[in-house]
């Protein structure tokens, strides 16, 4: 049946590749990985109706695809499991931890973020995960760390959120400083008094780019 989706998808991008556009895309992502050239309205109208139909785990289909050579494929695999995130739980952590840690950059990185954080979100005895994940050699598991109550609002569990851009703002690394900004930025939105009153506290600690991000709109 993954099988069976694997090609479903190939099937539906590969008569719309772009050499062209592949070469461009390429180079905007540094080099760093092969594009068949879709735009994202292209990816999404061509797989839309198979990521609907599709009603097992999103997990197996979604490995598969990320174990495929062009990048968009690993795109694919990021929206299958966005739209059937509701059917993953905590045991789902371990694959989404691997495949952050695959073929990682901030585009795959930054989209599995909301999956790992509406799992955390539905049972929250898992933010203790989200407290290993940010102490991990790989700084891309600390960016998702940081970044996994992005859409809270509300909900969101300040104390842990302001501990882990504590816990990294030592880091030199661009994209965990970003990260922080970030993070901070949209939880201002809900909260713009503590974040505001964090930032003076710590401005200190954090760095320029992690207080730009995170003042932006205070």
């Amino acid at each position: 049946m993954s099988r069976q989706f694997v090609q479903t998808i190939e099937q539906a991008l590969l008569p719309l590749a772009d050499a062209q556009n592949a070469l461009a895309m390429s180079a905007y992502m540094r080099g760093k990985f092969v594009y068949l050239g879709l735009t994202t309205p292209q990816r999404r109208a061509a797989t839309k109706a198979a990521i609907r139909a599709w009603d097992d785990d999103p997990l197996t289909p979604a490995r598969a695809l990320w174990r495929k050579r062009e990048r968009e494929y690993q795109y694919v695999a990021c929206d299958l499991l966005r739209h059937h995130m509701h059917r993953l739980g905590g045991a789902a952590l371990a694959t989404l931890a691997e495949l952050v840690q695959s073929k990682s950059w901030w585009d795959t990185v930054d989209a599995l973020a909301p999956v790992v954080g509406n799992i955390v979100l539905r049972e929250r005895s898992l933010a203790a995960e989200m407290d290993h994940w940010i102490v991990e050699d790989g700084f891309w598991l600390r960016r998702v760390a940081i970044l996994h109550q992005l859409a809270w609002k509300q909900d969101t569990e300040e104390r842990r959120l302001f501990q882990y851009c504590l816990q990294c703002a030592p880091e030199q690394e661009f994209f965990i400083r970003k990260a922080i900004g970030w993070a901070l930025r949209q939880y201002a939105r809900t909260a713009p008094d503590a974040v505001r009153r964090f930032v003076d506290k710590n401005r200190s600690k954090l760095s320029g780019l992690s207080v730009r991000e995170a003042t932006k709109h205070l």
